[in-house]
């Protein structure tokens, strides 16, 4: 076998199959941390002193057994609440998979972080209390879920230790939770009936609900697909960073690094690269140091072309056969992240993969209300989050493509260019029917006037 093929082989397995990136979301005292704490443990996840150290705080507390919700709830303002504030990333693994998952919060006035944990979450796990069912803030989770286009979401049915483990009580929630995330468009939904304190369900299956014959949280993490498919997906490379060493060993050597976005990448392949539409062929492609044929997302590589052309830092590299059309006039739905508002007429920075521009909030059509998924026409601004229509003006023309089909290259970040905050995450096109435009442009107020510094576009 070459190293070529074997390079190649390897990391075929570790993109498609062996990593899965998933959140947790739930409303307060749901238990999701305790579920998170429980996976930890019970997949023998946890070293050693962390147990004790949480044993120790838990005895400090009065309990007496292991509280291992406090496994997640890293902040002190977390402990002393008993709830769930940042976003709390751990990284475990099994002999089947690898994990990287991440604990978000579930009050309402943190639903930006559940934005932040799952915009790149392969899957999601919204918890239900299963004495209080179907909730406004479950619905919320399952309206951000399905924005963000998470391809699979587990419904966790939780505490039914308390409700008996009654199947009747698990049927009716599932059943209400699995009608609205339909509507709402999330692909994939599977119900599963735990109780996080018990551990029923969670890793090993529970002998107190023998009417339920699906898998547990555990073996569904680990056996959900997971993979991208190279042969409809939109190929895009974006430049990081340009390699000319210029030594006696390699005196031409000129290759261009970076993570591959999405799709695939051959040798021979007729590629493009962007803003400036020049072409050229693919001479060869290096990874970790072996050269390959073929490579694909999201694999660290870098291009070496046949010809010498000048590139940069933030080009987008794409087939020739698949150039994505640039504008400078993006809509796009955005989740407000930032404490201060976003405005029309606003200046802000527009960071796309490796690409940073000037851009303008030209307008703000509308505003969702997650609650029932109605829209407030022209709100003329956005505030801490808020999800919402914008159209954005940028400086130089963008090859971005529709988030729907592509969630790394149709995504992007609006930052405040005096501090470099983010103000807000963005998916481009129609994530949701924005109101009707005669009545949006009637009372939305007039943009801020630009002045001569480059802003006017």
């Amino acid at each position: 076998m070459s190293n070529t093929t074997a390079v190649t082989e390897q990391f075929a397995d570790l993109s498609a199959t062996t990593l899965l990136r998933f959140a947790t979301a739930g409303s307060v005292d749901d238990g999701k941390s305790t579920l998170v704490g429980r996976l930890l443990h019970d997949s023998k996840s946890v070293l050693t002193d962390q147990l004790e150290a949480v044993e120790r705080a838990s005895a400090g507390r009065g309990a007496d057994a292991p509280d291992l919700a406090l496994l997640t709830d890293g902040l002190r303002a977390e402990r002393e609440q008993g709830i769930t504030i940042d976003v709390a990333y751990r990284y475990f693994a099994t002999p089947r998979r690898r994990f990287i998952l991440a604990d978000t919060p579930g009050h309402v006035q943190y639903t930006r972080n559940m934005v932040t944990g799952a915009s790149t979450a392969d899957l999601a796990v919204v918890l239900v209390d299963a004495r209080n069912g179907v909730i406004e803030q479950t619905r919320r989770h399952a309206a951000v879920a399905a924005l963000l286009r998470v391809p699979h979401v587990v419904l966790a049915v939780n505490k039914m230790d308390l409700v008996a483990y009654d199947e009747r009580v698990f049927a009716r929630i599932a059943e209400e939770f699995t009608a609205y995330a339909a509507e709402l468009g999330v692909p994939e939904i599977t119900a599963i009936p735990i109780s996080a304190l018990a551990g029923d369900n969670v890793v090993e299956p529970s002998s107190n609900m023998d009417w339920y014959g699906g898998p547990t949280v555990l073996e569904h993490l680990e056996t959900v697909p997971v993979s991208h498919d190279l042969a409809t997906c939109h190929a895009r490379f974006p430049v990081q960073y340009v390699i000319r060493p210029q030594t006696a060993e390699h005196p031409d050597y000129r290759g261009y690094a970076g993570q591959i976005a999405a799709g695939a990448f051959r040798v021979g392949e007729s590629v493009t690269v962007l803003p400036s539409g020049r072409s050229s062929k693919i001479a060869g492609i290096d990874l970790l140091g072996e050269a390959v044929d073929v490579a694909w997302t999201p694999q660290s590589i870098t291009l070496l072309l046949e010809d010498d052309i000048d590139i940069a830092r933030g080009d987008l590299i794409v087939p020739s056969a698949d150039v994505p059309p640039s504008t400078q006039d993006i809509q796009a739905t955005v989740c407000h992240v930032a404490d201060a508002p976003l405005s029309v007429g606003q200046r802000v920075l527009l960071k796309h993969t490796t690409r940073t521009v000037k851009a303008i909030v030209k307008e703000i059509p509308s505003r969702l209300t997650l609650d029932d998924l109605s829209q407030h026409p022209a709100p003329g601004r956005l505030v801490a989050n808020d999800i919402g229509r914008v159209l954005v003006r940028t400086a130089e023309p963008l090859a971005l493509d529709a988030y729907a089909d592509s969630r790394r290259t149709g995504s992007f970040l609006l930052i405040d260019p005096a501090d470099g905050t983010t103000l807000a995450a963005g998916m481009a096109g129609t994530a949701f029917a924005a109101p009707d435009s005669d009545e949006a442009a009637a009372a939305a107020p007039a943009p801020a006037p630009a002045d001569d510094e480059g802003w006017d576009f």
